[in-house]
């Protein structure tokens, strides 16, 4: 929760691993960059030890969310868009800011499932309330911790909320898409413990036409201010890693995913081709005994 105008551009493969290594990896680089070695908050001093300097080069540019491809359906629904220029301050460190998308479900473009009864939930396979559907696909486990990166201080943000969703194996939306409008499966909220820790159980998502694997959220301040939908803290995406997707896509009912992949790279994408390395999450695990996707979310 910064005050500052910028976003973090890391280019390149070897610092995208660099940032794949996890909180206690990317805690120190970052305090020493920012010349702050001194006091963690809550994250605990022992990091510090940790620390041993870095070539890391990042450099900052204004923060613009790119709109992107409209999604798997084509065009948004009537009267919305993809998204557009954010205003949303976002300082060197922190995870940037994006495009919802078309196919939000949170009261922006279309319909709100954040305040329907049943959204908080850590299961999103299946729907709630009147829908029944559940999404096949390769079981995935999503661990995001957020915690707050400001000035001279890093901590967990307890009690903050952050609303997921993502598109299904056939690359569809629940709530837009014409065979799955009814339903609102893929599309949940958590409230982060004491150490800023949440959990998600899903499906890992499809490759879409025009668009790089990956997975929507929002950050809210508290579980109040998600289920009413108001004062968003940050609006991002994460990428899945690709040897991973290819290996899931190589199952059945991803078939499509296989092609569209093919046409795709992280750096072509329109929301992660300026910068990555902050959002490419760490992915462990199998096809036979499911996938866990970790990500810390510093805002």
């Amino acid at each position: 929760m910064s005050h500052h105008s910028h976003r973090t551009h890391v280019p390149g493969a070897d610092e995208t691993e660099e940032h794949d290594l996890g909180l206690a990896h990317d805690l120190p680089k970052i305090m020493a960059r920012r010349g702050l070695l001194g006091l963690l908050g809550g994250v605990g001093a022992a990091v510090a030890l940790t620390a041993c300097g870095s070539d890391d080069t990042a450099t900052s540019i204004n923060t613009t969310s790119s709109s992107g491809p409209s999604g798997p359906g084509g065009a948004p629904p009537a009267g919305g868009a993809p998204g557009g220029d954010t205003s949303v301050e976002v300082a060197e460190g922190e995870i940037p800011e994006e495009t919802a998308g078309p196919y939000p479900g949170d009261g922006s473009n279309g319909p709100n499932v954040l305040t329907e009864s049943g959204v908080v939930r850590s299961d999103l396979t299946s729907s709630f309330g009147t829908a029944s559907g559940v999404a096949a696909g390769v079981p995935t486990t999503v661990r995001l911790k957020v915690y707050d990166l400001n000035g001279d201080t890093v901590t967990p943000l307890a009690g903050a909320a952050i609303y997921l969703w993502h598109c299904d194996r056939e690359g569809r939306y629940s709530m837009y898409d014409d065979a799955i409008a009814d339903e609102n499966y893929l599309r949940g909220v958590q409230e982060a413990d004491a150490d800023g820790n949440l959990t998600f159980t899903t499906i890992f998502p499809a490759c879409y036409a025009g668009r790089w694997p990956h997975m929507h959220f929002e950050v809210y301040e508290s579980l109040k201010a998600a289920t009413s939908a108001e004062n968003k803290l940050r609006t991002s995406q994460l990428a899945l890693p690709q040897d991973v997707c290819d290996t899931v896509y190589a199952t059945e009912g991803y078939e499509q995913s296989v092609t569209n992949l093919a046409q795709l790279s992280l750096d072509s994408d329109g929301i992660f081709s300026d910068g990555y390395s902050l959002q490419l999450a760490k992915v462990t695990g199998s096809v036979e005994e499911g996938y866990t996707v970790s990500m810390n979310v510093p805002v």
